[in-house]
């Protein structure tokens, strides 16, 4: 029924100018402010997969990794993050070396936050 639907996916943060500057200044993605009383901004990823970002008043973040950025080389976006003030993440249940990547089974992994609090990533395949 929805096979050729075009789904887009969306999460919500407690202060949209606070995530407009931080994906689009810090991380570097192309914005646009939809409608900024109500609280509504799409994040124009790669490959046309736009993301809906809205205000929620009742804001709680995901307690669980909700974008996924894939890199070439996890080491060169790690460092780069980090120069723009990006913190990374530990996890008790991942072995991460002292950048914060996991380099176990699968992909290498590295979480950072957004002002919000959402998990984000970047990946690469080994």
């Amino acid at each position: 029924m929805l096979a050729n639907s075009k789904a887009y996916s969306g999460f919500a943060v407690d202060d949209l100018e606070r995530a407009r500057r931080f994906y689009g200044e810090t991380l570097g993605l192309k914005t646009t402010v939809l409608d900024e009383e109500n609280g509504l901004m799409t994040l124009h990823l790669a490959g046309g997969r736009d993301t809906l970002v809205y205000r929620k008043p009742d804001f709680t973040p995901a307690t669980y990794t909700i974008l996924n950025f894939e890199v070439d080389d996890i080491d060169e976006a790690v460092d780069g993050l980090v120069e723009r003030g990006v913190r990374f993440e530990r996890y008790d249940a991942f072995d991460q070396d002292e950048k914060g990547i996991s380099r176990g089974d699968g992909p290498y992994i590295a979480w950072f936050k957004d002002p919000a609090g959402n998990i984000l990533s970047v990946l690469q395949e080994p």
